[in-house]
C-alpha cells in the first residue's frame, strides 16, 4: 500500500485529464488489455497500468520508478490534457494501436498512437513493457526528448512607455539572453527595479521545464524581471523528437519561438528616481504603490525581497486591533511611565522617557509602556488574525517577493513574548512592501490592495477593518507626522499621515535587568522601547505612510538597516518619496 500511495503522488503532474472515448470496447482480449491500460494513462493511474504489466518488467522497474517514467514524458511533451481519442486497433506482430490526442502548451495537440504489445504466461496476458511506452508515437527503443529555445526577451516598459529594460538581440545560435541586467535608458534607477535574468533556479526547473523552458534557458531572477518572467519571455520553439538507441531522430512536432510583445508595467520613472535617489548608498528598501489599485510605483533596494523587524509601524496593525475590539478609543488616558512591567521584566520606553496620557498621544511618540500592555490585553489570537487580515502570514502575489510573517497565537507564550510582538519586535519580521500596504490599508478605508506590477483594472481589495477604525487609525497617523515621531515626514500643504519604527537588532547592556530574563526584554524592545542602550548600527529605522491623508494617491514602506531611529532618517526618505508621487499624479492635494 504504501509504494502504491508513492505512485499515486507521483501522478500529480501539471496537466488535466480529458475524456475517454470508448477505450476498452474493441472486440478483443488484446484489444481489452490495451485500451484498460492506456485509459488508465490517461486518468493519470500509473497504479492501475503498473498492475497490467509484465512480471519481468515490474522486477525491473519499481512503483514509483515507472510512475516518474511517465509523468517525466508529460513534462518533456509539455502535455496539459490527453484523451484516448478512438477504439484499440489489432495490429500484426502481436501490437494493438490505441489513437490519442495530446494536447500541448509548445506543439498545439498532437495525434498519436499508443503501440501496445502484449506477452501471454501463466499469470494470463499483460502487457510486455518497455520504456518506449512512455509516450505515444515511440517505437520500441526510442525515448522522448525536447529541444527548446526561448526567443528574444520582451521590452520592459514603464508606466508611460519609457524603456526600463531593453529587448536583447538574439544571439547568433537563436538561444537565450545572456545572464545579468539588461541595459537601460534610465540607468541605476531603471536596475533597482528591473532585477537580473540568468539561469533557471533549481526550485523552478520542473515547473518551467512544463512550460517548455530548457534547464539552460535565461530566465527572471530578481525584480520586474522575476515578477513578470511569464510574460517576457514569449513562448518557445523547438522539436519534440524521438530518439533512437545509436542516436537516430524522428521529429514528432515542431513549434516556431514566439517573441512577447513589450510588456508595460506600473513603474513610474519620476517616482522610481526618486526611490533610488532618496535611499543613495544605504542598505534598505523602499516601495511606493498607489493605495486604492495596488499598482506599484516604485522600488529600490530591498524593497521586496528582504524581511527585517518592524519594530512600532507594527503599532498601526496593534492599534486597529485594540479599536477593533473596543479595549480603548483615542482618548483613553493611560499612567505615564517609563516602562511597562511584563512578566516580571522591565519594557522601557525610548531613551528611559516617560510616556502615556491619551491613545492618540501614546501612538503620536510611539510609547512602549502603553502599548506593550494593549497587546497582552488584546490577547494572541486576535492580534495575529489582525495581523494576518493585513497581509502577514500570507506569500505576496508578486513572484519574489518576501513573505512577511509573525508566530501563531499558540506560540506567542507569556506577556513579554505577546507585548513585544505587539510592538514589532520578537519574531516579527516585515518587509517594506508589507508595510506600505498596512499603510495603504488604513488609507483606503479598511481595505487592503493586492500589489502589483501589471496595469489594467485592479483585483478586487481584500476587507480587514470596518472604515470607521480605519478613519481613526488615519488621525492617529497624521498626528504621528503633525506632533509625533513623525515630523520629518511633513510636506507643507498636504497632510501626510504615518507612523515611525525603530527595531533594536540585538541586545545592549543596561535596557533591562541581568540574566535570561533581562536578555529576553532587550531582544524584544526596539530603540523606541530599549532606549540609551540603543545605538544607531544596532536599529533598523522604518516609516510607513500614505497622502493625501483623505483620499491618498501614494502609499510608501521604508526600511533603513542599522540606521538609526525611524524619524530622523526613515521618514525624510519616505518624504522625497512621497512629494516626487504626489508631483507625478499631477493632482491637488
Amino acid at each position: 500500500m504504501r509504494r502504491a500511495g508513492a505512485v499515486a503522488a507521483l501522478a500529480s503532474v501539471a496537466f488535466v485529464i480529458g475524456t475517454i472515448v470508448g477505450a476498452a470496447h474493441s472486440g478483443s482480449p488484446a484489444g481489452e488489455l490495451a485500451g484498460r491500460f492506456v485509459s488508465a494513462w490517461a486518468r493519470g493511474d500509473y497504479t492501475g497500468m503498473y498492475a497490467d504489466i509484465d512480471a519481468s518488467a515490474q522486477r525491473g522497474v519499481s512503483p514509483e520508478e515507472f510512475a516518474r517514467v511517465y509523468a517525466g514524458a508529460l513534462r518533456t511533451a509539455t502535455a496539459t490534457r490527453v484523451v484516448v481519442s478512438g477504439h484499440p486497433r489489432v495490429e500484426p506482430a502481436g501490437l494493438v494501436a490505441v489513437p490519442v490526442r495530446v494536447h500541448t502548451r509548445l506543439f498545439g495537440p498532437l495525434a498519436l498512437d499508443f503501440h501496445v504489445k502484449l506477452t501471454g504466461g501463466e499469470e494470463g496476458d499483460r502487457i510486455a513493457w518497455t520504456p518506449s511506452l512512455a509516450f505515444p508515437g515511440l517505437y520500441p527503443g526510442e525515448r522522448l526528448v525536447r529541444q527548446t529555445n526561448l526567443p528574444r526577451r520582451a521590452t520592459l516598459l514603464a508606466s508611460d512607455g519609457t524603456v526600463l529594460a531593453e529587448s536583447p538581440q538574439a544571439p547568433a545560435s537563436g538561444g537565450d539572453a545572456e545572464a545579468g541586467q539588461r541595459p537601460s535608458p534610465l540607468g541605476p534607477a531603471a536596475s533597482a527595479v528591473v532585477g537580473e535574468v540568468g539561469p533557471v533556479p533549481a526550485v523552478q526547473r520542473a515547473a518551467l521545464s512544463a512550460e517548455g523552458v530548457a534547464p539552460s534557458a535565461t530566465v527572471g531572477v530578481s525584480g520586474l524581471e522575476l515578477a513578470l518572467d511569464a510574460q517576457l519571455r514569449g513562448a518557445p520553439g523547438g522539436e519534440l523528437i524521438a530518439r533512437g538507441p545509436q542516436g537516430s531522430e524522428r521529429v514528432l512536432a515542431a513549434a516556431t519561438p514566439r517573441p512577447a510583445a513589450p510588456v508595460r508595467t506600473t513603474v513610474s520613472p519620476p517616482v522610481q528616481r526618486a526611490a533610488v535617489a532618496a535611499l543613495g548608498g544605504q542598505l534598505g528598501g523602499v516601495v511606493a504603490l498607489a493605495p486604492a489599485s495596488g499598482q506599484i510605483l516604485a522600488v529600490a533596494g530591498l524593497g521586496l525581497d528582504s524581511v527585517q523587524p518592524p519594530g512600532s509601524t507594527f503599532k498601526m496593525v496593534t492599534v486597529t486591533g485594540v479599536l477593533a475590539a473596543n479595549i480603548a478609543n483615542p482618548q483613553t488616558v493611560f499612567p505615564y511611565a517609563t516602562y511597562a512591567t511584563l512578566d516580571g521584566v522591565r519594557l522601557n520606553d525610548a531613551n528611559g522617557e516617560e510616556c502615556g496620557g491619551t491613545l492618540e498621544l501614546a501612538f503620536a511618540v510611539s510609547c512602549n509602556s502603553v502599548f506593550a500592555p494593549l497587546g497582552v490585553e488584546l490577547g494572541a489570537a486576535r492580534l495575529v488574525a489582525t495581523a494576518e487580515a493585513f497581509g502577514f502570514n500570507q506569500r505576496p502575489p508578486i513572484p519574489g517577493a518576501a513573505t512577511s510573517t509573525l508566530p501563531p497565537a499558540s506560540q506567542i507564550q507569556g506577556e513579554l513574548d505577546l507585548g513585544s510582538t505587539a510592538i514589532g519586535q520578537g519574531r516579527v519580521l516585515a518587509s517594506a512592501l508589507q508595510m506600505a500596504l498596512v499603510a495603504a490599508t488604513i488609507g483606503n478605508g479598511g481595505s487592503r490592495p493586492q500589489p502589483t506590477f501589471t496595469p489594467g483594472p485592479p483585483a478586487p481589495r481584500l476587507p480587514v477593518t470596518s472604515a470607521a477604525v480605519a478613519r481613526t487609525v488615519r488621525h492617529l497617523m497624521i498626528e504621528v507626522v503633525r506632533e509625533g515621531t513623525g515630523t520629518s515626514a511633513a510636506i507643507p500643504g498636504v497632510t501626510v499621515a504615518g507612523k515611525t519604527g525603530t527595531a533594536e537588532l540585538r541586545t545592549l547592556g543596561g535596557c533591562s535587568p541581568p540574566g535570561e530574563a533581562g536578555a529576553q526584554a532587550a531582544a524584544a524592545s526596539g530603540q523606541e522601547g530599549c532606549g540609551a542602550a540603543s545605538e544607531a548600527s544596532n536599529t533598523d529605522a522604518w516609516f510607513a505612510a500614505f497622502a493625501p491623508a483623505i483620499h491618498p494617491r501614494v502609499a510608501v514602506g521604508v526600511m533603513l538597516v542599522k540606521d538609526g531611529a525611524g524619524g530622523d532618517t526613515a521618514a525624510p526618505v519616505a518624504r522625497e518619496v512621497l512629494e516626487a508621487a504626489l508631483q507625478a499624479t499631477h493632482q491637488p492635494s
